[in-house]
């Protein structure tokens, strides 16, 4: 890794903590990808430490694991959590130039980098030039670890991605991308765990994993690595799904061709993970735990959001219908799915084909879960929800047909290539999406009141009697 200074600074690591905590304390809750928004952070705890250029230097570079703890949030129910683990690339000079000045953290006034100005790394060119350069060399730096598949040319020049949510993103000179996770967890990703899966099956419909990079902490409690952040080819001049339906509905065009096309790149994955990763058979047993599992989640959601109430025996007969077939002694297969699809995980290249994107799953939901086996449909539901989403976030009262007709196409397209329609088995697909308008319904009453509308339109039709 050309002269960086590379070493674990575990001494120094509680020191150096001690000096940005005041710091931290007021710029993490800002950021858009921290979880525990609404609630204060009273502290933090050093999970590792590893120095990748000197901080004594004219520019230092820190990675650092941190525990935010906080006051345990109402849903937690007093039950004690340790706090969650944030990935930090912290850089350190002594003053900014103008170019980095929104990257700024904050001045340090004691500890091992007093006097020092310490900022956002990932805007700052050369940090994540250390990174990719890491990840070039196979790179073990204290108990980072970096690996590749394929050989990265160097001399790739990096930019922050502005717009991200959950996570950061840097891009290496339109050839590659690097997603920087930043809640992270011990265990097995499946960030990285499907496209690597998929990479081995020749499934071209998801970028294959180049490198990623993990960390093994085994003083933290915790025996697995924690992967940090996957390296993938940038698919130059893509448009995400949700742009592209956006665009799309502005300019009055048909989207049906899209939809369809999507929906056999859907199936392809399916299809694809269904080969790669062992598959289940849900008969009743493990079906009455699903049912029971959503019926929790619509008490739960119908006690929180009175507008929900009215229509809850409607859609409780979703779930119950479900269990009825289990009862008689239906059985349905269970197998890796995306998680959490919907139109802004779609990447569209100027050549018009489809990729899936961002394996994460909900990162709000345990890393076990996550990975369990569910039926594919379930991801079939979650687009069927954003087609919804996209004909009310165009502005204006939402094209008469445009959502039915593009949730028509997608399921027409997903037969083509799986063999089978996701309609067929209605009462699968209904309990499905019910669920997701369910989840829909709590979120936009907590965070976006003014959406609440969609969901709630889903879920007239869908605890109607004729819920298509």
């Amino acid at each position: 890794m050309s002269q960086a200074v590379t070493r674990s600074v575990p001494a120094a690591g509680s020191g150096l903590l001690a000096s940005l905590d005041p710091l931290l304390r007021e710029w993490l809750p800002r950021q858009r990808w921290f979880a525990g928004k609404g609630r204060p952070v009273t502290g933090f705890s050093l999970v590792s430490a590893t120095e990748l250029l000197p901080g004594d230097g004219k520019l230092g570079l820190y990675h650092l694991l941190v525990r935010a703890h906080q006051p345990l949030a109402p849903a937690q129910g007093g039950v004690p959590h340790p706090g969650d683990c944030y990935q930090l690339l912290i850089g350190v000079r002594e003053a900014l130039p103008p170019r980095l000045a929104p990257a700024l953290i904050g001045h340090v006034h004691e500890g091992p980098l007093a006097g020092r100005t310490v900022y956002e790394a990932l805007h700052d060119p050369r940090p994540a030039e250390v990174i990719l350069e890491a990840m070039r060399g196979r790179a073990r730096i204290g108990g980072l670890r970096f690996e590749r598949r394929e050989e990265i040319r160097p001399d790739l020049a990096p930019r922050l991605v502005t717009a991200e949510q959950s996570n950061s993103s840097v891009v290496y000179g339109d050839t590659f991308i690097l997603k920087l996770l930043r809640r992270v967890l011990p265990g097995v990703n499946p960030d990285l765990e499907l496209p690597l899966a998929l990479a081995r099956e020749g499934c071209p419909r998801v970028p294959p994993p180049t490198a990623w990079m993990t960390a093994d902490v085994p003083d933290a409690g915790a025996d697995d690595p924690y992967v940090l952040g996957v390296l993938q080819p940038f698919v130059q001049g893509a448009t995400d799904g949700w742009e592209l339906a956006l665009r799309e509905l502005a300019k009055g065009e048909d989207f049906t061709a899209e939809a369809r096309a999507l929906g056999r790149a859907t199936a392809e994955v399916h299809t694809a993970l269904a080969h790669a990763l062992p598959t289940v058979t849900l008969a009743h047993l493990q079906l009455q735990s699903l049912v029971d599992g959503m019926t929790e989640r619509l008490d739960a959601a119908a006690q929180a959001v009175p507008a929900l109430r009215p229509y809850a025996p409607g859609l409780r007969s979703a779930f119950e219908a479900l269990a009825d077939l289990a009862a008689e002694g239906h059985t349905w297969t269970a197998q890796r799915v995306h998680g959490d699809l919907h139109l802004g995980q779609c990447l569209r290249s100027p050549s018009g084909e489809w990729s899936l994107i961002d394996f994460e799953g909900e990162p709000a939901k345990p890393l076990a879960e996550r990975r369990m086996p569910q039926p594919a449909v379930r991801d079939v539901a979650g687009m069927l929800r954003s087609f919804d989403y996209a004909a009310h976030a165009a502005g204006g009262p939402p094209a008469p047909g445009w959502a039915a007709a593009c949730r028509a196409a997608y399921c027409a397209g997903y037969a083509e290539a799986a063999g089978s329609d996701p309609r067929t088995d209605p009462v699968l697909l209904r309990a499905y999406e019910t669920d997701k308008a369910v989840y829909e319904v709590l979120y936009e009453a907590r965070h976006r009141p003014d959406w609440l509308a969609v969901p709630l339109s889903a879920v007239r039709r869908l605890a109607g009697p004729d819920p298509v």
